[in-house]
């Protein structure tokens, strides 16, 4: 998938929305987009997909006023990675942008069973809407029976859940995780010409993204490139130390591997301390990940990856704006899909400004 457009009357539906996915180098902590290229973009404008949609009268709710409305964000991971510090600041941001004054935020700490009563909490306490970054992808069924019963609108971002939109939940925004997939492993064929042993460090299990980023990138070595052969799979859990001690492994087991795809960022970051360790020098395995963080685009510019695909975490904007357009009575659509742009030598440097 080539680079998305982003044109002006794009930018200005969809606005600037927050980051975040591993362990930050940067003490000043998640930056904002510098641009247009920092914005999330939407690949069919809110309201004109196809497919299915989904209206106030459809869903069987009634309207009321988000700034005087409570409204609750539950985040699903500790804070100490880029992708998710962004992606809360966004939501932050956005809502006081909004004058939006009851905003609650949880933060489930990677347990699961803690976010479900973290979001039933935020039911209790009165939220008119929920804005869920889900743990995983099952298990939602208490809490969708609770917020059904409520006719209270349910979107999710960054991770589907296994549900029916404008029923269960209102709509999904986020990446085309398989896309993703896809798309690493197109710059991996190209980094090896087609040729070699790859290791993939996978994401948390139980959850769409890895799923998704695996298959897709399976599948497309699979297409595209026979000479390629996946000698190693091994989770290292989305975090920076895992993703370290698995490529410890993984060097030890496989000494002849010339290629590891990382599912985020934070993982590629934790293979690249391995590899120093092991006093490999940079570019000699390549390395191709997901997330687009500012240490990764970093770690491109100075050698150690060969490319990123990004996965922009900036979704309070393009959240409220779904939420208003449905409180308007305006159709939306059942996913919100985003394009994602990609890093490489040709312009992590002159980029490093819009990574997060």
């Amino acid at each position: 998938m080539t680079p998305h457009i982003r044109t002006a009357a794009l930018a200005a539906a969809v606005l600037l929305a927050a980051a975040g996915c591993a362990k930050a180098e940067e003490p000043q902590g998640a930056p904002a987009a510098t641009s247009t290229a920092g914005r999330q973009v939407v690949q069919s404008p809110t309201g004109t997909a196809a497919g299915p949609t989904c209206t106030l009268q459809q869903f069987g709710g009634t309207a009321f006023d988000l700034k005087t409305a409570t409204v609750g964000f539950s985040q699903s991971e500790k804070e100490a990675n880029p992708f998710r510090i962004a992606e809360t600041k966004s939501i932050k941001d956005e809502a006081a942008k909004l004058g939006i004054t009851r905003l609650k935020v949880t933060n489930a700490q990677s347990q699961f069973s803690k976010q479900i009563t973290d979001v039933q909490q935020l039911i209790a306490q009165g939220a008119r809407l929920l804005v869920i970054a889900p743990l995983n992808s099952d298990g939602w069924e208490p809490v969708l029976r609770q917020a059904a019963a409520k006719k209270i609108p349910i979107i999710t971002v960054d991770r589907k859940i296994n549900a029916k939109p404008c029923s269960d939940y209102l709509t999904f925004i986020g990446s085309d995780f398989y896309e993703q997939g896809k798309r690493a492993a197109d710059r991996m064929i190209e980094a090896l010409s087609g040729k070699g042993k790859v290791a993939i460090l996978l994401g948390a299990p139980g959850n769409n993204v890895t799923t998704e980023r695996t298959n897709g990138f399976k599948d497309r070595v699979k297409e595209k490139a026979p000479g390629i052969q996946i000698s190693f799979e091994q989770t290292g859990e989305f975090a920076r130390e895992k993703g370290q001690q698995v490529t410890e492994q993984l060097i030890q087991s496989n000494p002849d591997i010339n290629g590891i795809y990382a599912e985020n960022d934070e993982m590629a970051l934790g293979a690249v301390t391995a590899l120093k360790g092991a006093g490999k020098e940079p570019g000699a395995i390549k390395i191709v990940s997901v997330d687009g963080t500012r240490s990764a685009v970093q770690g491109i510019a100075d050698g150690w990856l060969h490319s990123v695909i990004e996965s922009n975490p900036r979704f309070g904007p393009l959240a409220f704006e779904t939420a208003r357009k449905f409180l308007d009575g305006r159709p939306i659509p059942d996913k919100v899909i985003i394009s994602d742009r990609e890093y490489d030598q040709s312009n992590a440097k002159s980029s490093l400004g819009e990574a997060y």
